[in-house]
């Protein structure tokens, strides 16, 4: 599928667009193609941009001093990932962001993000519900982690996103959940 096509119908499910508006916001993105195991943001480096998923997977991560990896998302196709609160304040990440398969991403810079607001005013209305979506889903997800037992996230993970476990490995799901490989297995034998 052409990326312009993907982004029209990712944007215009929240809002309509008439062709000239779209013309007018198209530029500001760009695609970058991704190959398996590389990075688009590594920690460490300014962080200006964010990232639409058109095709593939990937993990956004951190990791502990004794390189421990933690997975704090998973972004699909339709999915956007960033280090967000270094994002918001242009400054050093913590996280990396690393394609999990061969991927095409559309980069939209901080910078062009507010040129095409003010040019699309309608972008604002695009970017807050997109924004306001991802809260309540990291919401979701701290709380989740905060009461629910192993079992219980592992269960939620499945039903929300099964297509996420054909695509990523057992010790990524894992790591992602918080719990040992060990347990995973021993929780989708129950």
């Amino acid at each position: 599928m052409d990326y312009a096509i993907f982004l029209r119908q990712h944007i215009e499910a929240v809002i309509a667009l008439t062709d000239e508006e779209f013309q007018t916001i198209l530029p500001y993105f760009s695609p970058i193609e991704v190959n398996i195991k590389a990075l688009i943001i590594e920690a460490g480096q300014i962080i200006t941009s964010e990232f639409l998923v058109v095709k593939g997977c990937l993990k956004a991560f951190t990791e502990d001093e004794v390189g421990k990896e933690y997975i704090i998302q998973f972004a699909m196709e339709d999915w956007w990932i960033s280090d967000y609160p270094a994002l918001v304040n242009e400054s050093k990440g913590n996280m990396c962001v690393q394609a999990l398969e061969d991927c095409l991403v559309l980069e939209l810079s901080f910078d062009n993000r507010k040129k095409m607001c003010e040019a699309v005013p309608k972008m604002y209305i695009f970017h807050g519900q997109k924004a306001f979506s991802g809260y309540v889903a990291l919401q979701k997800r701290v709380l989740s982690m905060m009461k629910n037992s192993a079992k219980e996230k592992y269960e939620l993970l499945l039903h929300q996103y099964p297509a996420l476990f054909q695509r990523v490995s057992k010790t990524m799901i894992a790591q992602y959940l918080g719990v040992s490989r060990e347990t995973l297995s021993r929780l989708e034998k129950k």
